[in-house]
């Protein structure tokens, strides 16, 4: 990889834990609502779901995409463990699999266009991922099974390409803000 010129501000545990701990709430509030239909297109953890690769690229761009995958496998097996005690055990192990799955292919994709414009890395990254994530889990969480969860993974899919494109603001905002921040420290 060529990060020779690129710098990361160093992580804190404190960091660490913050950005742990909203990597496991998302997953967590995804493996509950995707339960809940609120439609034959639609359930409710579509709308939760893509915050995940937000927390993501914040940290990707920040720190680095080795802190981006610290917190991604910590928030993987802190969210898969609850998810065991409060979602069914084929749901939280789908989750699981496409969650690591997608959010390693999110900072593999976002650290290869960090240097482009500000919005391709995120919007190009998150797309991608969640196209795998949408595969992975819905092929391993409901196939087989009774119900319409073919359409949900497409409606789901269309929400969370959606919430995407809508968490670059966000992205933005917060991005401006650290990098307000850093100048004030140096």
């Amino acid at each position: 990889m060529q990060h020779s010129a690129t710098f990361f501000e160093r992580p804190t545990l404190g960091h660490l834990i913050v950005a742990t701990l909203a990597m496991a709430a998302v997953v967590l509030a995804s493996n509950i609502l995707v339960q809940f239909a609120i439609n034959d297109w639609l359930t409710w953890g579509a709308f939760t779901y893509p915050v995940a690769y937000l927390v993501s690229d914040l940290v990707n761009r920040r720190f680095g995409p080795g802190m981006a995958r610290r917190v991604a496998w910590v928030g993987f097996a802190v969210a898969v463990g609850v998810s065991l005690l409060l979602a069914p055990v084929r749901i939280a192990a789908a989750s699981g699999l496409a969650f690591i799955a997608s959010q390693l292919l999110d900072i593999g994709v976002f650290d290869r266009l960090r240097r482009g414009l500000w919005w391709r890395a995120p919007l190009v990254a998150t797309v991608i991922a969640a196209v795998l994530d949408s595969i992975v889990f819905w092929g391993i969480a409901f196939a087989g099974t009774e119900g319409p969860w073919f359409t949900w993974a497409l409606g789901d899919l269309g929400v969370k390409l959606a919430v995407g494109v809508l968490m670059l603001l966000p992205f933005r905002l917060l991005i401006g803000r650290q990098a307000a921040q850093a100048s004030a420290l140096t």
